[in-house]
């Protein structure tokens, strides 16, 4: 099967209908199909539309960005963060600036307990999309062989 760069927009709102992100006013987004750099539950719904579709996408939590794991909320002591760090609810940051690690988030501060919570801030949400496609064509070589799609809402080297 020929894999397909897709490019679509969008308005992602949560179950009380709170817009939480847009790609109005900007550029599709392009993606490649089968990359992982879509939420599966709704890449499975834009690869079988076509250019012009519309369409509401409810995605479960599961096939969005996961249920929220009890195992990514971790307590540490603040000894454990360079002295001069200031600390808030609500900051986010990777553990050694690892790339490869999901970024935490202090979501409590008590005395000298920091806890930090590793899930995706949308973990445990349904998510509703409004999309519509606005280019799908096949993926060239060098898309298939980099991993993404190239040019304007995509990747440009």
């Amino acid at each position: 099967m020929t894999q397909k760069v897709i490019g679509f927009h969008y308005t992602l709102k949560d179950d009380q209908g709170t817009t939480i992100d847009s790609s109005e006013g900007a550029s599709p987004l392009l993606f490649l199909e089968g990359s992982g750099m879509i939420i599966p539950g709704l890449e499975q719904e834009l690869v079988v539309m076509n250019v012009g579709d519309k369409k509401n996408v409810e995605v479960a939590a599961a096939d969005a960005y996961g249920e929220v794991r009890e195992d990514m909320v971790i307590t540490v002591e603040r000894a454990q963060f360079p002295p001069e760090a200031e600390l808030n609810v609500g900051d986010q940051f990777r553990v050694n600036n690892n790339p490869a690690m999901p970024p935490f988030t202090v979501v409590k501060i008590e005395g000298e307990s920091i806890t930090l919570d590793g899930n995706h801030p949308l973990a445990g949400k349904k998510l509703f999309f409004d999309v519509e496609i606005t280019e799908s064509r096949a993926a060239t070589d060098e898309e298939i062989a980099h991993g993404h799609a190239h040019g304007e809402g995509g990747h440009h080297h």
